[in-house]
């Protein structure tokens, strides 16, 4: 039990992304706080971690045919998958978001003027996020790819135009501890996402829109800052970068 308290929470997801429901359930951030051990985040929001550590072994204790191992892949296909899954998600989703929050300030914004900050916070969100994306489909996934495709071909590698991959790694970092940041407050101002007791159906399939897509930025952003960003920068350092 000890050992598990004593681990960095980015590295028991990392080992086993079930866990992540639990560090969710206890209001843990396992992705923009994934640096803290479990025994701090524990001590830090006033939580039971004996009783933490074991909901956290009893989950990685049952073994799951569906349970992926992320660490195992190579940096390029994880790559490929953050990109086809996560960003295609954001894309696909952030729009309809929209229209259904504008909606909601419209029709139920005088009673519930909530909605208008919520609204904002994630317009302001998707336009962060696009332009994020962008620049890691341009600039930092092309170069992991380049590592990876280089590795294997036994090439030298170049150097990047950003000096190191350290460098755009850490604004990525920072732009997820916005992100992250952002969604706590449209957390809190949705009341962790419960309609209110006069909701129509469309606004508690936003509020679930709204919740399933925090959950699904939660792994994007664990993905990259506890599996792929690490890899690539150790990889780099294997050139003596």
């Amino acid at each position: 039990m000890k050992a598990v308290l004593e681990k960095k929470i980015g590295d028991v997801v990392a080992e086993d992304f079930r866990t992540a429901a639990v560090f969710s359930k206890n209001k843990m951030d396992f992705c923009c706080g994934g640096h803290k051990t479990v025994q701090e985040v524990c001590e830090d929001q006033q939580l039971d971690s004996e009783k933490v550590a074991e909901e956290l072994q009893k989950v990685m204790a049952t073994q799951s045919d569906a349970q992926i191992d992320y660490r195992s892949w190579p940096l390029d296909l994880l790559a490929d998958y953050i990109e086809k899954t996560h960003h295609r998600y954001v894309r696909e989703n952030a729009p309809q978001l929209i229209q259904y929050l504008n909606k909601l300030c419209r029709v139920h914004g005088e009673n519930h003027p909530e909605l208008f900050e919520i609204t904002r916070l994630f317009i302001e969100s998707a336009e962060a996020l696009e332009q994020h994306m962008e620049k890691e489909e341009q600039i930092l996934f092309p170069f992991v790819r380049k590592m990876v495709e280089t590795t294997y071909q036994g090439n030298q590698l170049g150097a990047p135009p950003f000096g190191t991959v350290e460098n755009p790694v850490r604004m990525m970092m920072h732009e997820h501890d916005a992100e992250g940041e952002r969604f706590r407050k449209i957390a809190e101002l949705s009341g962790q996402y419960e309609p209110p007791a006069d909701a129509c159906g469309t606004y508690r399939v936003t509020y679930a829109m709204l919740e399933e897509f925090e959950q699904d930025l939660h792994k994007h952003i664990h993905l990259e800052n506890n599996i792929l960003f690490p890899g690539a920068v150790k990889l780099e350092k294997k050139y003596g970068a």
